[in-house]
């Protein structure tokens, strides 16, 4: 076993003699989203470093922090690829609610492709809530986990060729659309997110450069930190709770095993 297999278990509470396989792909993905927050402290407190594999096992499996898209889902595409997955990573582009569009600062999500028995699947553990916690068949299958249903459509357009579409459980009554996405352009190489790092941390409509977010699911929901405020998901009630910094602090180590900063 690699040493990126034998941390990546250990970070996840996989035991070592536990067979990793697409059957047991649901597994490694509610492992991986009860245990890895989605933050961007690094980039707040802008301590950028280059996407290496070296970086990207230090800083999740070492010092046991969380990241963005273009880490969590590197690390995972890294643990699958060691295990026999035929995998790849993909970019793409994140709709936007509120404004009824996609964002405009480029291909900044990154997401996983893998082909089992002639059939592609997206994976992805890197979308903050919003996870599907199972492979995702690209034909348009809807797949129901704990956190809701989720669906890819093939549908082309500037942004990609398929659209993850996603009903979270207590929260959406009808389909929206997750983001767009190319599967015509694998990408093997990590340092590719160099530039997605750049866009993320320089960018003025970048949604994650201003305030810190870190996030994360639980057995019965998720709970979502910022600066201002605690919002905890439990078997579908809402709680929020106002901060600040203080308890921000205690709270960032207390559910999410981060130290206290900024």
């Amino acid at each position: 076993m690699s040493e990126l297999t034998a941390l990546f278990r250990k970070r996840i509470g996989m035991p070592e003699n536990e067979k990793v396989s697409f059957e047991t792909l649901d597994n490694v993905l509610e492992k991986t989203a009860n245990a890895i927050p989605f933050e961007n402290l690094c980039i707040i407190e802008n301590k950028l470093n280059d996407i290496t594999k070296d970086y990207i096992v230090n800083k999740i499996l070492v010092k046991k922090e969380g990241g963005l898209c273009y880490e969590l889902n590197s690390i995972l595409y890294l643990f699958l690829i060691e295990n026999g997955f035929d995998a790849v990573l993909s970019r793409g582009v994140v709709y936007k609610g509120a404004t009824q569009g996609y964002h405009t600062i480029g291909r900044t999500h990154v997401t996983i492709l893998i082909t089992h028995e002639d059939q592609t699947y997206l994976v992805d553990t890197g979308f903050g809530g919003n996870l599907p916690l199972k492979p995702v068949p690209l034909t348009g299958e809807v797949v129901t986990s704990r956190n809701g249903e989720f669906r890819v459509r093939q549908i082309n357009s500037e942004h990609g060729d398929y659209v993850l579409e996603m009903k979270l459980k207590h929260k959406d009554t009808d389909w929206r659309i997750g983001y767009a996405f190319r599967s015509d352009h694998p990408i093997s190489d990590i340092s590719e997110f160099n530039e997605i790092q750049t866009i993320i941390a320089e960018h003025q409509e970048s949604p994650f450069n201003k305030n810190p977010l870190i996030t994360k699911l639980t057995n019965k929901g998720n709970m979502t930190l910022t600066d201002s405020s605690f919002t905890q998901w439990v078997d579908g009630v809402v709680s929020k709770e106002n901060i600040d910094n203080e308890r921000f602090k205690e709270l960032l180590k207390q559910h999410f095993g981060l130290p206290g900063a900024p």
